[in-house]
């Protein structure tokens, strides 16, 4: 091994070991531990890392949102009114959206491939972002998805292709201390979402395989941040169990990766003679594959693997999504509209709410961003 390569390694090993992780004689990856808190705390430096390369973007719209953005005694919770829209390259819902994505979620952003659909969900009264949902296409083989859904040999990229992954859905502040995440996790199901990536996806054709994708959206798939999702347990709309934990994922990903050290790991596959085509045209699973190939040709354990195992959502918009795989039965569509779901979830979460807990009231929005503009000032 030379020493850009002996360099490549040191520094990745290095990165790992300042985020938390450990390596021990076999190079195998571990976390510390599995608590929560732990695992916030490693994702949070990746989110960090993140994030202030953005600076200029963060900073520079501070004001713009600031302006959609209310105190939490500012906010009449009987008075919310809400309306899903998707966000349109180019316009303000999508300066808003990615300002919040990177800055909230304690996981941090990563970019989206193939298939992609946001969404903003908008309180009408209040003139504030409640919410935000990013669909991406899934990753074509998952274990524990396969396994529960029985999909048959040779069709699976056909029923993955009839599905998405909701990678960020969540309500933000202050609406989060209202349960409003439940909200947003009940209108991945919304008639509405399902109209708009049929009239996105109508006679499109997927890249790898040139097959037409089918334009009604069978399923979503989604995981926690943290082992149990508080967000998806129990999520239910009347008798129906909206969101269905499947099992857990066996803890692969690329957040503890950093950008630049991902580049290098490109740089170092080209220089070697690998195939390193990614982007358009390639799956989101690429990445990971990358990784594993960059690990395996340094001597390296494969470092795709972080051991944060995450629970494994299935959202199913159809009553019989088995028949439709096994039987190719006709669909039964769920008929679940965006005002009806905003309607149970008042009466079945935000109403106690209410009164049993203010937290929300304490928001307050020149804190919140005082403590991101002072977050920029300290950096090292």
């Amino acid at each position: 091994m030379d020493d850009n390569e002996d360099l490549l390694r040191d520094d990745l090993q290095e990165s790992l070991r300042a985020q938390g992780f450990i390596i021990n004689e076999q190079e195998k990856l571990a976390t510390v531990t599995t608590s929560k808190d732990e695992m916030r705390r490693i994702q949070k430096i990746a989110k960090m890392n993140t994030i202030k390369k953005h600076e200029k973007f963060i900073i520079g719209n501070l004001e713009k949102v600031r302006n959609h953005l209310q105190n939490g005694n500012d906010i009449d919770p009987n008075r919310i009114s809400l309306s899903i829209r998707p966000v349109l390259s180019q316009s303000f819902d999508e300066l808003l959206f990615r300002w919040w994505n990177l800055v909230w979620w304690s996981m941090p952003y990563q970019r989206p491939y193939g298939r992609q659909m946001r969404f903003i969900i908008w309180d009408t009264t209040h003139d504030a972002p409640f919410g935000l949902i990013s669909l991406q296409s899934p990753i074509l083989k998952q274990a524990v998805r396969d396994k529960y859904l029985e999909i048959p040999t040779g069709e699976l990229d056909y029923w993955v292709n009839r599905s998405m992954y909701a990678q960020r859905v969540g309500a933000l502040p202050p609406y989060n201390e209202l349960i409003g995440g439940k909200m947003v996790a009940l209108a991945l199901t919304s008639n509405e979402i399902k109209n708009a990536y049929q009239e996105k996806y109508l006679n499109k054709k997927t890249l790898m395989a040139e097959r037409e994708i089918e334009s009604d959206l069978l399923f979503i798939t989604t995981t926690s941040a943290f082992g149990r999702s508080s967000q998806y347990n129990r999520l239910k709309y009347g008798d129906d169990l909206v969101a269905e934990k499947i099992g857990y994922t066996k803890g692969y990903g690329s957040f503890q990766i950093p950008d630049d050290l991902y580049e290098r790991l490109i740089d170092y596959l080209k220089s070697i003679g690998e195939n390193a085509d990614r982007g358009y045209g390639n799956g989101p699973s690429r990445k990971l594959k990358l990784i594993s190939l960059a690990c395996k040709k340094l001597d390296l354990a494969d470092y795709s693997y972080h051991g944060i195992k995450r629970e494994y959502y299935l959202i199913s918009l159809v009553e019989n999504l088995k028949k439709i795989i096994s039987e190719q039965a006709p669909s039964i569509v769920k008929n679940y509209t965006f005002n009806n779901l905003f309607d149970y979830w008042k009466e079945r979460w935000m109403k106690d709410r209410i009164t049993s807990n203010e937290q929300w009231q304490n928001f307050s929005v020149d804190t919140y961003l005082n403590n991101i503009t002072e977050m920029y000032q300290t950096k090292t």
